[in-house]
């Protein structure tokens, strides 16, 4: 059974052992443990994801509860491993879950808690970023610049798409996703469709009441629409923007069938999770369609991408860093941490 390299222990004499798979950031979510008379051990073995049998011998014999990442497989092994050392409760650093398996944690008695709420707008305004990158065609520029390849101005040198007036389209209007049309409608004045199964009621009256605000200051008012259907806004957006869960129904929910009903300039921007995208067919329609471009924070089989996407000029590729703000990472890391305490200690 693999050992991990190095422990980091706050409190040792606490009462409670919580386990911390990744050291993270701030000091808030430690201290919150401490007060409530936690042994807080961090695993800081110099490794990116910690294999299953990893965090089984971080558990050890007793552990009250655990804060784990995204990238682990928290199915029936180690749930089992918990359970048997006393543990109640696991938090996921994560908003989403899809690595996490429910009913396992079910069986075996552990709650499980996770992260949403504070890196909403941390999210949207990355996949904003992405948006205004890919338009502006602002990473190709910048390697040609630091390249040494600049000789002056030319009247077709890294030309992109204007956003302003134009349509953006959002599949699944939740938080997140209705964080971004806000921040795309009000920054760039698109007009906006999205698809959701549920109707994005504040979303629409912000729209509504800013389109208002327009027309009284002399200027054409934005709209909204809520679509029928997914391929409705692949067809008629110009900017699409990703942000369903997870699961069964939405894996490969954007396939080369559905790629090619867009627009042969727009920008498809993923920071929801990667197998929402067929990886494969998208390197394919990248090849095709030189004027079709992506911003992608996820990839379908983290850490790696499909053979050829990272030659693709027309995608912008970042390391899965949607929530990648300082304030975002600790308000995540506390938030865990009382996800522990609440589920376990609290209701001992």
């Amino acid at each position: 059974m693999a050992k991990p390299v190095q422990i980091e222990v706050w409190n040792p004499n606490g009462k409670y052992r919580v386990v911390s798979t990744k050291p993270m950031p701030g000091t808030r979510w430690i201290n919150l443990l401490i007060q409530q008379d936690c042994r807080v051990e961090i695993c800081t073995q110099n490794k990116t994801i910690l294999s299953v049998e990893d965090i089984i011998a971080l558990i050890g014999d007793k552990c009250d509860g655990v804060i784990g990442q995204l990238t682990e497989d928290w199915g029936d092994a180690l749930f089992s491993a918990l359970s048997k050392a006393g543990g109640k409760a696991f938090s996921n650093m994560a908003v989403g879950y899809n690595n996490v398996d429910v009913n396992a944690a079910n069986r075996y008695g552990v709650a499980v808690g996770n992260t949403p709420g504070v890196l909403t707008e941390t999210t949207a305004e990355l996949a904003a970023t992405l948006s205004v990158a890919a338009a502006r065609r602002i990473v190709e520029a910048d390697a040609f610049m630091r390249g040494g390849l600049y000789e002056g101005w030319l009247p077709h040198l890294f030309v992109g798409n204007l956003l302003k007036r134009q349509t953006v389209g959002v599949i699944g209007a939740g938080r997140i996703g209705s964080a971004y049309a806000r921040m795309m409608v009000e920054g760039f004045k698109m007009n906006l469709i999205y698809y959701d199964l549920y109707q994005a009621t504040r979303l629409e009256k912000f729209v509504t009441a800013y389109g208002q605000f327009l027309k009284a200051n002399g200027e054409q008012p934005v709209t909204w629409k809520r679509a029928s259907s997914m391929d409705e806004v692949l067809r008629e957006a110009d900017v699409i923007s990703l942000h369903p869960v997870l699961d069964k129904t939405t894996y490969h929910l954007v396939n080369k069938e559905r790629l090619a009903v867009m627009k042969k300039e727009a920008i498809l921007v993923n920071c929801s999770r990667g197998p929402v995208i067929d990886e494969v067919a998208l390197v394919e329609h990248l090849k095709a369609n030189p004027m079709f471009r992506v911003g992608l924070d996820v990839f379908e089989d983290e850490p790696y991408m499909k053979p050829g996407l990272a030659d693709m000029k027309n995608a912008i590729v970042v390391p899965h860093i949607a929530s990648a703000s300082k304030w975002t990472r600790e308000g995540m890391a506390t938030l865990a941490a009382l996800n522990v305490l609440v589920y376990h200690l609290y209701k001992k």
